[in-house]
């Protein structure tokens, strides 16, 4: 697999500016469609409680930057301590087609919450040097994904999961032991260190992370965005058509 450039990382023009109904994202029973046909329902897939002992989050495709030091934290921080990371998983059927032992499952989103209360306000979560700015309409900040994952984990953890990139460790061991299920999967290095782990939706590509705040500007969570499901507005039943392509 070969590394994007760090202006790759940094910048995507996928989607829109601006911040989806995550309320109804992470709301599980929450339904959707695509014109294929294709439907898809949510539900919450809990992936323990990550350890953030300097407060300073990265968001990145672990297992191509870990540990690269290409990837700098946000710069929004939160307080030191352990955070619970979910993601909103969506089954995907076909009505013309009978049940599967085998469920198609996406990642949708992936969620670092930092306080049990809504979240009222979005930005993205940005890098230092990030000015929101200079993009335009159909631009965003966010991380490339060139193995098919994504990750949450403290800036301390940097350098502890040494080997990533040559197929070995805990986090391979996480992927690789659960048949490469969509997750999160909560991995601990050697040392102690923590980091939460999850498949990046279709696949490949460029990825939003969102800080979401109070009523009171503390923040709340942070999401990652991996554009499966569209907004509820967006989404209506239609005629069949062919199956969503799987991604390998």
């Amino acid at each position: 697999m070969s590394r994007l450039t760090v202006s790759e990382i940094e910048k995507g023009a996928v989607m829109p500016m601006s911040p989806r109904d995550y309320t109804w994202l992470f709301t599980p029973g929450s339904t959707f469609s695509f014109e294929t046909g294709t439907q898809g329902v949510i539900h919450l897939a809990e992936g323990g409680e990550l350890d953030l002992p300097t407060g300073r989050v990265v968001a990145c495709d672990p297992f191509v930057y870990l540990g690269s030091g290409d990837i700098e934290p946000f710069t929004a921080t939160v307080a030191p301590g352990r955070y619970r990371v979910d993601a909103a998983v969506a089954t995907l059927t076909r009505p013309d087609e009978p049940p599967s032992d085998h469920p198609h499952l996406r990642v949708a989103a992936a969620r670092l919450v930092v306080r049990d209360e809504p979240a009222v306000t979005w930005e993205l979560a940005l890098r230092p040097g990030q000015d929101p700015a200079e993009l335009g309409d159909d631009e965003f900040f966010g991380y490339g994904v060139d193995a098919g994952t994504g990750c949450f984990y403290d800036a301390s953890a940097e350098e502890a999961f040494p080997g990533t990139e040559e197929e070995e460790g805990p986090l391979w061991d996480a992927f690789e032991h659960s048949d490469w299920s969509p997750g999160p999967h909560l991995v601990t290095s050697a040392g102690g260190h923590t980091l939460a782990a999850f498949t990046s939706g279709w696949g490949d590509g460029f990825y939003p992370t969102w800080t979401g705040r109070s009523a009171a500007g503390e923040i709340t969570c942070f999401v990652t965005d991996f554009f499966v499901a569209p907004d509820p507005s967006e989404s209506a039943p239609a005629p069949a058509g062919p199956a969503v392509p799987s991604v390998t």
